[in-house]
């Protein structure tokens, strides 16, 4: 049979190769799986193990291991490799048989600043596809230092990021690596309907719903969604609006705003649907609305709505809500302790980064005026 992939080519399958850290995997590293995926048929990811990260840019915020469990959650992925090596090889294309190797139009170097596409690009198979603006893992741990609240503004500063100091992390306009600088991240309708997989539910699906603030989408997320997948055939998630989720968290949560999380959540291969801003107590009119046979909650504390209000009595009146474990204890919160355990480390090696980033894209500037002038 015929394969024919979304840009239309026939022929025979193509295996598309990606490979990267995907540390703390957020919508920037699925929207780059999303356009290498669209490349061709199949996608392989390779993923470094934390001895190479370390040795090339400084400690992971997660394990090796979470970071196989995260990519493979991710929609768009058909096989993981693990322990994948840092600098790609044409026997690591020809040992998976994948057809060409698909990166960020970022640059990736090693301890001693190779290019660790140079192999497969000099090899004529490398392909570009575009970083996702306005978010990167350093902007991440970034913000989790700052302790500010500006990530989430509202009204006509919505859209804006950081602009006044921030700290050796926070990609505001003291950043100046022309790659991982973060800059403004505009949501669109059209980037929500290439994360959607856009299919309604059949009338006889049993439809799960369940809601929260999925900030800084990790492990616990991923494994609880998994778990509440298992109890019905279409997993909708309610995703709470930022003033909401810092009224129960407080501090500066969320470290990601809504839209971000929207994206963040559609990425998950066990989602089929998300309802942005979904109101904090489950009423009997979304349970209507959507056909919801079961509302799940994790083991997670709840706090109360507005009047202490339990947020899950209706679908506990009905006989349609379920606490489940899904055997993972990580939260967000465990998330940030590490970065701030590990704050002077993650600052080091960001500063580093960012000076080798400098340094290759000036001599790439001077090779190109020379080109030029030539």
């Amino acid at each position: 049979m015929e394969n024919r992939n979304e840009n239309g080519h026939s022929g025979k399958e193509v295996r598309v190769w990606c490979d990267g850290c995907y540390d703390m995997v957020h919508f920037g590293h699925a929207n780059s799986l999303r356009q290498a995926k669209a490349l061709g048929h199949k996608l392989v990811v390779g993923i470094h193990n934390d001895e190479d990260i370390t040795k090339n840019k400084g400690p992971p915020v997660f394990t090796q291991e979470e970071r196989y469990k995260m990519v493979r959650g991710i929609k768009w992925v058909d096989e993981v490799v693990e322990d994948a090596p840092y600098v790609t090889t044409l026997e690591t294309l020809d040992k998976y048989d994948c057809d060409f190797c698909v990166h960020g139009d970022d640059i990736t170097l090693t301890a001693d600043g190779v290019d660790t596409y140079h192999l497969v690009k000099k090899a004529l198979r490398y392909k570009e596809v575009s970083r996702t603006a306005g978010v990167s893992t350093t902007d991440l741990v970034g913000r989790m230092l700052l302790l500010t609240k500006n990530h989430f503004k509202q009204g006509d500063k919505e859209y804006e990021v950081e602009k006044d100091g921030s700290s050796q992390l926070g990609q505001d306009h003291t950043a100046r690596s022309p790659w991982t600088g973060c800059s403004q991240f505009l949501p669109t309708t059209q980037k929500i309907i290439q994360f959607s997989d856009g299919k309604a539910p059949k009338p006889t699906d049993k439809i799960v719903y369940v809601a929260g603030a999925f900030d800084l989408f990790h492990v616990g997320h991923l494994d609880f969604l998994e778990k509440a997948k298992e109890h019905g055939d279409y997993l909708i998630v309610g995703l709470h609006t930022d003033p909401v989720v810092n009224e129960y968290k407080g501090g500066n949560y969320p470290i990601m705003n809504l839209h971000e999380r929207v994206l963040s959540v559609l990425a998950c291969k066990y989602v089929n649907e998300v309802v942005i801003g979904a109101p904090y107590s489950v009423t009997a009119d979304l349970m209507e609305h959507f056909n919801v046979g079961l509302v799940c909650h994790g083991q997670t504390h709840i706090a109360l709505d507005v009047g202490n209000i339990d947020p899950y009595a209706i679908p506990k009146q009905m006989g349609k809500f379920m606490l489940i474990d899904s055997g993972n204890t990580i939260t967000t919160e465990d998330i940030v302790e590490r970065i701030i355990r590990h704050r002077l480390e993650f600052e080091q090696r960001n500063k580093k980064k960012e000076k080798k980033e400098i340094e290759v894209y000036e001599a790439m500037q001077k090779v190109k005026l020379a080109q030029k002038s030539g």
